[in-house]
């Protein structure tokens, strides 16, 4: 037993949170393997929940120091853009309360199949930034930040990956600094979701920190591919999150 967990549990968690961490690091929307790992280990809900953004908050850093090492971050375009996401995710939060998140599923039916195929239609993800007007660059980055720190609000899964695709190929930005200033985004908006969680009491904050172990590991292997070989890798597992994301929402909307 381990803090009062089968040894089982505890490994089931380590390795569901190894690949959640590796597969954030690359193409985001690591919580989508996570978070069900927590759940099939027997953690009630909230607690799962408020587990899963300690161990991935502390996985999530050690992937961002990377890219921030490697100079793959832009101050000026992220540091709104984290003010923005986290503005927008409040936002969404209070829409949560006022309209039916099944109406955001079934929106989320049409999108990610529109999502998927654009992204088949690149062959890959650019390597360096595209020709684009600065003051663009920056209202097309804050706008998605804005906007899809509201779905991060209202319903979240995905929420990395959305913003990688939309620094990719609407701002223009090289998939590699896409990936730094997505990192720090996400970080943010989890430190203010951890805070929040561990105030509640709602962290198992020994098997959370067991967890981010195992999730360091993930995010410093998976960086580390995507810093090396770019949209190589970052493509075909932003692929494999979306569709991931699809089933998983469709299994919702027909067991809801």
């Amino acid at each position: 037993m381990v803090f009062g967990y089968p040894i089982w549990t505890v490994l089931l968690i380590g390795a569901g949170v190894f690949c959640a961490g590796f597969v954030d690091a690359i193409g985001g929307g690591g919580g989508i393997i996570s978070v069900p790992i927590y759940l099939l280990a027997g953690l009630p809900t909230h607690v799962a929940l408020g587990t899963n953004k300690m161990s991935s908050c502390i996985g999530t850093a050690v992937s961002t120091a990377r890219y921030l090492k490697r100079g793959f971050v832009r101050w000026g375009l992220v540091i709104p853009s984290v003010v923005l996401a986290v503005g927008g995710a409040f936002l969404g939060t209070k829409l949560q309360l006022a309209v039916d998140e099944k109406i955001l599923k079934y929106v989320l039916l049409l999108v990610l199949p529109v999502a998927a195929f654009v992204l088949l239609r690149q062959k890959t993800l650019p390597e360096t930034q595209g020709d684009m007007p600065e003051h663009l660059r920056r209202s097309v980055v804050w706008g998605a930040s804005f906007l899809i720190g509201i779905y991060d609000g209202f319903y979240g899964p995905g929420t990395g990956t959305f913003l990688l695709l939309a620094f990719c190929t609407l701002a223009k930005l090289d998939v590699r600094t896409a990936s730094g200033n997505v990192k720090l985004v996400n970080l943010s908006s989890n430190l203010g979701a951890l805070i929040t969680s561990l105030a509640a009491g709602k962290v198992l904050i020994p098997i959370g920190l067991i967890a981010a172990c195992f999730s360091i590991a993930g995010h410093y292997f998976g960086a580390g591919l995507a810093i090396k070989n770019g949209s190589k890798i970052v493509r075909p597992v932003i692929l494999c999150v979306l569709l991931l994301l699809l089933i998983k929402i469709g299994v919702e909307l027909l067991t809801g």
